[in-house]
C-alpha cells in the first residue's frame, strides 16, 4: 500500500474511532453531581464590584447641538453649535432633559474618588447609541445595530479628565452608569487584570457559557441555566459549582448536571442532622436527635416542638433534588429520554457548627451524612468530595479547627474508615484563604466574597473527584 492510501486508512480509521466515541457517549446516560452545604456553597464570590449610576463624577456638563443628523464624517469640535444648555443634573434617575433637534454631544470633567480602572456604561434604551471619549480615549461606542464595545480605562482618584460623548441618535440623555472592574477578589479582576483561570472566558473577553454541563440549583442559588457566572447566591456571584463543573465537564463524554441543593446558614448538627442520628445528652441538656425539636432541652423535662426540627434542612434539600430528578425529562427536554446516573456528591459546610457540642461530634455526624444520603439515592459507593472549613487560612483555630479536623478525618485515605477508602476525599482549603484588603468585602465568614477563592476551592473538589472517579 502506498504512503498516500495508508494516510487516507488512517485517518479514516481515526475518524471512525472519534465517530464512535461520539456516538456511545450520546447514547449514555446525563452524569448528575448533587451539591450541598451552607452559604459557602451557595455561593458568595463576587464577579464584579457592580456598577452605579453616574452624577457627582461628572463637573459641569454642558451639551452642544449641532445641525442634522449624525455625521460620521463631521468634526464636531470644529463646528459651531446651533444652541448649548448647560446640565444641572447629569445621571441619576431625573437628569436635565435634552432638547433635542440636531446632534447632540455632551462635554465636561469627570474626577473619580478611588483610583482604578473603570468601564463606562452611558446612555439607556436607544439613548445607549453613542460614542463616548476619556481625556481623548474611546472608552466606549454602540452604533446603531451593532454590540456595544467597551475599553476599559485607569483613573486617577481627585484627577479631572475631559470626557465627551456623541449621541448617534435623537434619544439623547444624560442617563449611565460606572463601574470599577479592578477591584481585588472579584472575579472580573482575577480573571481580567491577573490572568487566573483564562478558560472562563473568551476571546472577546466574555464570559464562557458551556453547552456541555447544565447547573440548576434548588432552596437557595437557583439559576437554571448552563455553567457560566450567575450560579451562586445571585447574578452577580459564584459559588464553587463554576470550577468544579468545568473539571468535571472537561473529564465526561457525557453531559452534566450541576444540581445544588444548599441554604446559608444551616448546621450539620442541627438543620442537616441525616436520618438516623439519635439523641445525646451534654452538660445537663439532651440534644436533639433527627425529627427531634427543639434543638435541646434539660435532661429530664418534656420538650416544647418549635417550628423547625432536627433535620428539616437536610429533608428540604434533598426533597427537593428528588423532585427535580424524578421529573428529569419535564426539567431538562433538552435531554429527554436520555436517564441519568448520579455520579458523586460534594459537600462544603462546617461555619455553623463551629461550637460545643456540634464540633465535637462533627466527625460522627459527617460519617452519618455520607452513609445516609447515598442510601437515599441508591448509591452506595459513589464517590463523595468534602471541603474543608478555612477561614483565616492556617490561623483557623478553636472549634472551626475542630470541625476542620473532622472533614479531613474521614477522608478514604487516612484510613480511619475503611469503608471510605478510595470512595471519599477531602480537599483542603487552608491555603485558598484571601485576606480582606485582597477582596470585595470584610467578610470573614463569606471568605471576604473573594472570588478566586471560590474557585479554588470548586478546582480542588473537582480534582478530587476524579481521583475518586479513577478508583471506580
Amino acid at each position: 500500500m502506498d504512503l498516500q492510501r495508508m494516510s487516507v486508512c488512517l485517518t479514516l480509521a481515526i475518524l471512525s474511532v472519534g465517530t464512535t466515541a461520539a456516538a456511545l457517549a450520546a447514547d449514555k446516560p446525563i452524569k448528575v453531581y448533587i451539591l450541598s452545604g451552607q452559604s459557602n456553597m451557595v455561593g458568595i464570590g463576587q464577579v464584579t464590584g457592580g456598577g452605579s449610576r453616574w452624577g457627582s463624577e461628572f463637573v459641569d456638563p454642558v451639551l452642544s447641538v449641532y445641525p442634522g443628523a449624525y455625521d460620521s464624517q463631521a468634526d464636531y469640535d470644529s463646528l459651531q453649535p446651533i444652541a448649548t444648555k448647560a446640565l444641572g443634573k447629569f445621571g441619576g434617575v431625573e437628569p436635565t432633559p435634552y432638547p433635542g433637534g440636531g446632534t447632540q454631544i455632551v462635554r465636561g470633567t469627570l474626577r473619580v474618588n478611588t483610583t482604578g480602572v473603570y468601564e463606562l456604561r452611558p446612555g439607556y434604551g436607544a439613548s445607549t447609541e453613542n460614542i463616548m471619549e476619556i481625556d481623548g480615549q474611546e472608552v466606549y461606542r454602540k452604533e446603531p445595530g451593532k454590540a456595544a464595545a467597551h475599553t476599559h480605562i485607569r483613573l486617577t482618584a481627585g484627577t479631572a479628565v475631559p470626557f465627551k460623548i456623541t449621541y448617534l441618535n435623537n434619544q439623547a440623555n444624560g442617563l449611565g452608569w460606572i463601574a470599577r472592574v479592578d477591584i481585588p477578589g472579584t472575579l472580573a479582576t482575577v480573571v481580567g487584570q491577573e490572568g487566573k483561570f483564562p478558560y472562563l472566558v473568551d476571546a472577546a473577553g466574555n464570559w464562557v457559557e458551556r453547552d456541555d454541563v447544565w447547573y440548576k440549583g434548588v432552596v437557595t442559588a437557583t439559576a437554571n441555566k448552563w455553567l457560566s457566572v450567575g450560579c451562586g447566591a445571585g447574578a452577580n456571584s459564584i459559588g464553587p459549582e463554576l470550577g468544579f463543573g468545568h473539571i468535571v465537564g472537561d473529564h465526561h463524554d457525557e453531559p452534566v448536571l450541576i444540581l445544588k441543593a444548599s441554604q446559608g446558614n444551616r448546621s450539620l448538627g442541627w438543620d442537616f442532622l441525616p436520618p438516623g442520628s439519635e439523641r445525646f445528652e451534654h452538660e445537663g441538656f439532651t440534644y436533639a436527635g433527627y425529627k427531634d425539636s427543639p434543638s435541646r432541652w434539660e435532661t429530664g423535662t418534656t420538650p416544647k416542638p418549635i417550628d423547625w426540627y432536627a433535620g428539616k434542612q437536610y429533608d428540604d434539600c434533598f426533597t427537593a433534588v428528588h423532585q427535580v430528578l424524578d421529573s428529569f425529562d419535564t426539567e431538562f427536554p433538552h435531554w429527554a429520554g436520555r436517564g441519568y446516573e448520579i455520579a458523586g456528591f460534594v459537600w462544603w459546610q462546617g461555619h455553623k457548627d463551629g461550637g460545643e457540642p456540634y464540633a465535637s461530634r462533627y466527625e460522627q455526624n459527617l460519617v452519618q451524612l455520607i452513609k445516609t444520603v447515598r442510601n437515599e439515592f441508591h448509591v452506595p459507593q459513589a464517590p463523595f468530595v468534602i471541603a474543608t472549613i478555612g477561614f483565616d487560612g492556617w490561623n483557623l483555630a478553636g472549634p472551626h479547627k475542630v470541625v476542620a479536623e473532622a472533614q479531613l478525618a474521614v477522608s478514604g485515605d487516612q484510613g480511619n474508615y475503611g469503608e471510605f477508602r478510595g470512595n471519599v476525599q477531602t480537599v483542603e482549603t487552608r491555603d485558598f484563604w484571601r485576606a480582606a484588603e485582597a477582596s470585595p468585602k470584610n467578610q470573614g465568614y463569606h471568605y471576604n466574597q473573594n472570588a478566586e477563592t471560590y474557585m479554588l476551592v470548586g478546582e480542588a473538589l473537582g480534582t478530587g473527584m476524579l481521583k475518586l472517579l479513577k478508583n471506580e
